[in-house]
């Protein structure tokens, strides 16, 4: 029963029905962006940029992140079943789903979201990856940017009104007709690799840029 039930999940059609419902749903959201201009007019004169965000606000920017469609970009997502489903949706809205993560099938896609980057010149990264923990920054992402020269550019999702699950991310999914803001962070060129230290300094360094953009998770809300 399990096997059917996935097969239908990932099915041609009901992804197609998702992807809709998705498109339709986020079409009451009152959205804002905030800070856009200044990365795609970067990405547009031949610079490379890397898309992240929290896991917990994935869901807010898939309508508006088909806008970006025409620079072909990649996202890394996980090989799970869920992965498959927002594979199916992120391929509806342009975007090329590269699929592994640091549990499995990581490095391979890490190696293809770099080449994607080379040549497009634009992709996506969820910072803590597909099982958290929450508010930690994975070494993935600046490994690419370090790879790629891209620069990174942290955004934010937050809502008026939001309705919170009770997952290891406090999963953030507005509530409709909420006014939803879309904030794109500074442009953040990280500085050639040097020793492990300097590394890991970067990865926390993003991490405490990144944090406060964690919505209802650090105040408990």
């Amino acid at each position: 029963m399990g096997y059917k039930l996935d097969g239908v999940l990932t099915s041609r059609w009901f992804l197609g029905f998702l992807y809709r419902f998705v498109r339709a749903y986020a079409w009451t959201f009152r959205l804002r962006v905030e800070n856009e201009a200044a990365w795609v007019h970067a990405v547009e004169k031949g610079g490379t940029v890397l898309l992240c965000a929290w896991h917990q606000q994935f869901f807010s920017a898939i309508r508006h992140f088909q806008n970006y469609r025409r620079f072909n970009p990649r996202i890394m997502i996980s090989r799970s079943k869920d992965g498959a489903i927002v594979a199916g949706v992120a391929r509806r809205t342009g975007w090329h789903p590269v699929r592994g993560s640091s549990s499995r099938g990581g490095r391979e896609a890490m190696y293809n979201v770099i080449g994607g980057l080379k040549n497009s010149r634009l992709a996506g990264h969820i910072v803590d990856g597909p099982r958290g923990p929450a508010g930690q920054v994975k070494a993935g992402v600046i490994r690419m940017a370090h790879a790629s020269r891209a620069a990174i550019v942290p955004f934010y999702v937050s809502a008026d009104k939001a309705w919170y699950f009770n997952s290891w991310d406090r999963f953030m999914l507005p509530k409709p007709f909420s006014q939803v803001v879309l904030r794109f962070g500074a442009m953040i060129n990280l500085a050639p690799p040097g020793n492990d230290g300097d590394f890991d300094a970067q990865r926390r360094q993003l991490e405490q840029t990144m944090l406060p953009g964690l919505v209802g998770f650090l105040n408990g809300e």
